[in-house]
């Protein structure tokens, strides 16, 4: 319950923040550390230090929009000038508590550093901290949104903040800790807030409904902590938002209608669409979404969490806030498709909405995704664009492997002709012969004779394998593995696949210049102009095009050279 003091003028505290109109945030806003929700790992050391008579000179409070930052600068504040405080806990009844929350305490400063940022506005501080406070214990000084101040009011700042006098504190909040200078967070004990949890939202709900007399249902209470993100301020104010009208009645509907979220019939219906492939449902229900006034950002965020809920529920049969009508469409729908498409989605909607946040025409990108994602084309898209992201990391290991660990050549590549010169390492009865004569220099790389070969292409294909992997060529060599190889005729190699291909391998093979490569390694090795095919189980998979009038006289046994 929040807490009613009385101030010297008789009038409660809640009283004299009524008058007129306030904001439920500040209307409830905690006075007490006990009262601040989802920071006990702050507030317990906050109190822990006042009741030792630790309290450090400078502190920084960081953490998002809405965590209760300036509400526990402002309970510190009083706690440490109160003059009956108990367990480190203001005690909201002396001159000095009630001073410091009516605001007629000068001896408490708050200021806001969005505007009031320049090197002056930090003179004047520095000015005053010599001044002992007129009643409190200790000068106070609050400065909300540091991260606003200039380079040279940080400059100003920095000495008073190191070393102030004894009677002064300093307080920064901020939500963009990394924009302060590395010199000011050195000064200060950081204190993160964490993002309060949903169900700590919901329970500070239910005090304030209770309180103002406000009928909610939990569906209700469980929207606005949804959407509040971890910021209780941001709940509050779409509490109030919804009392606007006068009536203290909401349900789940009334916030869905208020801030613009389609309702769950419409978020069902486009994403079973896109599950069918069915882009003219997906499309006019898009448009009745449209035609209601929605914002299409609530829409996807809402298309988004659906299809992650869906997802849930394939996994564990199990998921929250809906009821038993929508749960059973959830568990039609989730057995109509498989995880990894809905991983898909969500990863395309993602997509989707970054590509809508730098558009001027929301709606058209949105609509113009909608139908790319009921497209099957789509998924064979998405699987080619995996099969090159992985073609393209295994080159990059290919360069790092050439550049890091050299080129361990087993052969010299010559031209290909009538007459070869081979220096390719096989198994072989046949020994190598060097020249006496040949002279080694420093300048030149070292030559070889001739090797002699066997004609059989068993021998040398696994070593031309092995020897892939040792120049670099990882995508060949992993493609490679385990193949054999047998001599069609006299002019082709057939390279055979016993564990069948891969449409991924398939790409890599079917490249110009993996068989061009190939194509060479094996002519070389067999010492004279040969061709590729590939056989698997299931019959060819590809093989070397060649011209026309080259495969008549191939077939003609006819000598035939191409001289590029």
């Amino acid at each position: 319950m929040i807490q009613e003091t009385t101030l010297l003028s008789g009038k409660s505290i809640k009283d004299v923040i009524i008058m007129g109109y306030t904001a439920l945030y500040r209307k409830f806003r905690p006075l007490n550390f006990s009262e601040m929700v989802g920071q006990d790992h702050i507030t317990r050391t906050l109190k822990n230090q006042i009741m030792a008579n630790r309290v450090g000179h400078a502190y920084l409070f960081n953490g998002g929009r809405g965590t209760g930052k300036t509400s526990a600068a402002k309970i510190l504040a009083r706690a440490i000038n109160c003059l009956n405080p108990k367990d480190g806990e203001p005690c909201n009844e002396c001159e000095i508590c009630k001073g410091a929350i009516s605001g007629s305490l000068t001896d408490i400063v708050e200021m806001d550093a969005a505007s009031n940022n320049s090197v002056e506005d930090i003179r004047s501080i520095r000015e005053e901290v010599n001044f002992l406070p007129t009643k409190a214990k200790y000068r106070v000084y609050i400065i909300d949104e540091v991260h606003m101040l200039s380079t040279g009011a940080f400059n100003a700042l920095l000495k008073t903040l190191e070393e102030p006098p004894e009677h002064v504190k300093f307080i920064l909040a901020t939500t963009e800790p990394q924009k302060l200078p590395a010199t000011i967070l050195s000064r200060c004990q950081r204190f993160d807030f964490k993002k309060i949890s949903n169900e700590d939202i919901i329970k500070r709900l239910e005090i304030v409904c209770k309180e103002s007399n406000i009928e909610i249902t939990k569906e209700a209470m469980q929207i606005i902590a949804t959407l509040s993100e971890g910021a209780l301020r941001d709940a509050l104010s779409i509490l109030e938002r919804c009392i606007q009208d006068g009536e203290n009645q909401i349900d789940e509907d009334k916030i869905k209608d208020l801030v613009g979220i389609p309702k769950m019939v419409y978020v069902h219906d486009i994403v079973e669409a896109i599950i069918q492939y069915d882009v003219d449902k997906a499309l006019v229900t898009v448009n009745k979404v449209l035609e209601d006034g929605k914002d299409i950002s609530n829409l996807l965020w809402e298309i988004i969490k659906y299809v992650k809920d869906i997802l849930l529920y394939k996994a564990t049969n199990h998921v929250e806030l809906y009821n038993e009508e929508e749960k059973q469409k959830l568990k039609e729908i989730s057995e109509k498709v498989e995880k990894e498409r809905l991983i898909n989605l969500v990863y395309a909607f993602s997509e989707l909405e970054n590509e809508m946040k730098f558009s001027t025409q929301k709606s058209i990108i949105f609509q113009a995704g909608i139908i790319k994602l009921c497209s099957k084309l789509t998924v064979n898209h998405n699987n080619h664009n995996n099969d090159a992201d992985l073609e393209q990391r295994i080159e990059k290991i290919e360069n790092y492997l050439r550049n890091h660990t050299g080129n361990v050549n087993s052969y010299r590549q010559q031209p290909v002709g009538t007459e070869v010169k081979m220096a390719y390492n096989v198994p072989t009865s046949t020994t190598q012969t060097v020249s006496k004569n040949e002279k080694k220099t420093s300048s030149s790389p070292k030559k070889m004779e001739t090797s002699t070969y066997s004609s059989k292409v068993e021998e040398y294909w696994p070593q031309i394998v092995r020897d892939l992997k040792q120049n670099g060529k990882i995508v060949l060599y992993t493609n490679l593995i385990n193949t054999r190889a047998k001599e069609i005729n006299d002019m082709t190699v057939g390279i055979e696949f016993p564990n069948g291909l891969t449409s991924f391998g398939k790409t890599v093979l079917e490249k110009q210049e993996n068989i061009k490569e190939l194509t060479n390694l094996v002519s070389m090795a067999s010492e004279k102009p040969m061709n590729i095919k590939y056989i698997t189980n299931v019959g060819n998979v590809g093989e070397t095009k060649e011209p026309n009038i080259k495969s008549i006289a191939n077939d003609s046994d006819i000598p035939f050279h191409v001289i590029e």
